[in-house]
């Protein structure tokens, strides 16, 4: 080998170590400031809920404060958009829900590239959606409840935590095939939907499970049933649409860990390590059962290829459902 060539391979190697210098520098002693945990919806919703949950114990195992900023509005858009121009070092982590992927087809402009912008770190979990009604309303199940509303058309209305999030689309999905005249009345997240549900502004309410549950045991809401396939841990007794005898509008809700995309991989593994870590915890398993989330802290991997499969897929939803972008 001749020196010229030996100087060359040195170099290479040299160029190889700084390449990856700053990842190292830049994951040693991760967090060594506080981190923030942006969540894109105003508080009290479902995002809102878990996203606290996880930030106490990162910040108890991690020893630094991770602080919650809300930043709702344009259905989650301006919060992303903010978490999308942060700098890719692990100090800004955003907890998203399914208008993460769904809004890209609802909007004519989002401030954000679902596949570009970020890296994934772990799904935190899922829960169904859940069809609850103010206690006012003279329905017990969810077959009185549609009797009712036909032979009112136009009288109800429900609350979703705003246009194009999941419970508005599962709504869409639940009426459209029964013919239920039921009026939209779209809030800027799901903490201010079911409040106006508890008041009885808004009788009916299409809302994440985490939100609603503890308002029905506290028997301030009636839940006529859970959105998904089977039942629900946190509300053992609340029937499945099927069970109901209402099936096809099952719709689930992901609440997932992201970073900004070309964050060093040692802080995306630390952090997955750590969401792994509290997950493998009983109490915190409990604590997310009882909020009607089912954990499930996949690799990024594995939560990338979801989110890659979730954006054509509710885009066709979208598409066939006939809703108009919006500005």
């Amino acid at each position: 080998m001749t020196i010229a060539r030996r100087q060359l391979l040195r170099l290479a190697g040299a160029g190889i170590a700084l390449a990856a210098a700053p990842q190292v520098v830049a994951a040693q002693g991760y967090p060594g400031r506080p981190v923030r945990v942006l969540v894109p919806f105003v508080p009290g919703g479902s995002t809102d809920v878990i996203a606290r949950l996880v930030a106490q114990r990162l910040q108890a195992s991690l020893g630094q404060q991770f602080y919650i900023e809300n930043h709702g509005g344009a259905g989650g858009n301006i919060g992303m958009g903010l978490a999308a121009g942060a700098p890719a070092d692990g100090y800004t982590i955003l907890i998203i829900s399914n208008s993460f992927f769904l809004n890209p087809s609802l909007y004519n402009k989002v401030p954000y590239d679902p596949e570009k912008d970020f890296s994934a770190v772990t799904l935190i979990g899922t829960s169904p959606y859940l069809l609850s009604i103010n206690p006012s309303i003279p329905a017990q199940t969810l077959g009185e409840f549609v009797a009712l509303a036909k032979a009112n058309p136009g009288k109800f209305s429900y609350a979703s935590s705003g246009r194009g999030t999941p419970g508005h689309l599962s709504a869409e999905l639940f009426r459209l095939p029964l013919g239920l005249d039921l009026v939209h009345v779209p809030f800027n997240g799901g903490g201010p939907a079911i409040q106006a549900t508890l008041a009885g502004h808004v009788p009916v309410s299409f809302n994440a499970l985490p939100t609603g549950s503890p308002h029905v045991k506290a028997g301030k809401l009636r839940a006529l049933a859970v959105m998904s396939a089977t039942r629900n841990a946190a509300l053992p007794d609340v029937p499945t649409l099927a069970e109901a005898g209402f099936p096809g509008a099952e719709v689930d809700i992901m609440i997932g860990m992201l970073v900004r995309s070309g964050t060093p991989a040692p802080i995306v593994e630390t952090l997955h390590r750590e969401v792994v870590a509290m997950t493998a915890q009983p109490d915190y398993r409990e604590r997310l059962a009882g909020l009607g989330l089912e954990p499930v802290a996949n690799t990024p991997q594995e939560f990338d290829a979801i989110l890659r499969i979730e954006l054509p897929k509710w885009a066709k939803v979208i598409a066939q459902a006939g809703m108009q972008k919006v500005d």
